[in-house]
């Protein structure tokens, strides 16, 4: 089955919207369907004219309304949710509505309408604590500490439990943490708030400096689904796949000492014991072996093309419309 025509869901957000120019740019046609809760409207300019393109403004909670969009399509991709540990802790009715009562009722009116590639993205945290260094393989024992990862794994199980009562073939992506340029930027994760904050000049406060996360830029993770996409669906049905690459699992001082390279007086103090306990080393042999997947943009490469636009003032009213570039508060009423 080729497929022509994508609904993105959350297709204005930060690795939605590299997503969907990236579908584009190939000649596919995207439906982006967003609630727009962090006020990212803008983004839609971008690409509002550009053949192929269509905006549609919808809930997950109520998507049993907008079936008629999938009559037209080939796939769709979910993406959306209140993405991220601090988020969820701060909204957790919001929370709970979204990401579990959302993501079921997205993938129960899929699944009726018999959506023929389905591609969930869930999340590395998953794995929450491994306290011994062990690469975590997408079988390894799933231990999370968020509100978070819990909703990924519920919506996880869920899809898997279809197996045999579906027409739909569903892909699990584990996305490792994101990071790299984007219409929709966020300064709330790791790599680009301690690199933007170092090149203000500011003195940065890191806890818990071996803790290990992996990480892979949205260009990267853009192309992976797109793999997913294209490959046969024997390969990718009810498969789950940890999304990154070895090159960039990595520590938080790891990170620091690439920032230094370019920043060698940049300001850092590190603490033990933060809020955040999790550490986490992933395995990405499978995604590797069965689509040929590997990143093309390392940790380096990201810390370079900010730090790039930092000094070209392109995100100079970060201050003034913080809600925008990061996950820090939400616009939503059901």
């Amino acid at each position: 089955m080729k497929i022509k025509k994508i609904l993105v869901i959350g297709g204005e957000g930060y690795i939605g919207n590299i997503l969907t120019e990236n579908l584009l740019s190939k000649g596919y046609e995207v439906i982006s369907y967003d609630n727009l809760i962090y006020k990212n409207g803008n983004t839609i300019l971008s690409k509002i004219n550009k053949p192929g393109y269509s905006f549609f403004y919808g809930d997950m909670c109520t998507f049993e309304k907008n079936t008629k969009l999938l009559k037209e399509v080939d796939a769709v991709v979910l993406l959306a949710g209140l993405v991220g540990d601090p988020i969820t802790k701060k909204y957790p009715e919001e929370s709970a509505s979204i990401n579990d009562n959302g993501v079921r009722k997205v993938i129960d009116v899929c699944s009726k309408e018999k959506i023929k590639k389905f591609i969930f993205i869930s999340t590395c945290s998953n794995y929450g604590l491994i306290e011994d260094n062990q690469l975590a393989d997408e079988e390894f024992i799933l231990n999370p500490l968020s509100s978070y990862a819990k909703s990924k794994i519920e919506a996880e199980k869920y899809l898997l439990s279809l197996k045999g009562k579906t027409e739909m073939n569903p892909t699990i992506l584990r996305f490792a943490t994101a990071f790299g340029l984007s219409p929709r930027m966020r300064f709330d994760l790791t790599i680009s708030e301690f690199t933007r904050n170092l090149a203000l000049g500011k003195e940065l406060l890191v806890y818990d400096a071996d803790t290990w996360r992996p990480y892979c830029h949205v260009q990267d993770f853009s192309r992976l689904i797109e793999m997913v996409l294209q490959a046969p669906t024997k390969d990718v049905a009810f498969q789950v796949f940890n999304s990154g690459g070895d090159i960039n699992n990595s520590t938080k001082k790891m990170l620091i000492d690439e920032i230094i390279k370019i920043i060698p007086d940049a300001k850092v103090k590190f603490q033990k014991h933060g809020s955040d306990p999790r550490n986490y080393r992933v395995s990405f042999v499978k995604v590797k072996q069965v689509l040929d997947f590997e990143p093309q943009f390392s940790i380096q490469d990201g810390i370079k093309e900010l730090l790039e636009a930092l000094k070209l003032n392109i995100f100079k009213d970060v201050q003034e419309c913080k809600n925008f570039y990061g996950n820090y508060e939400i616009d939503y009423k059901q």
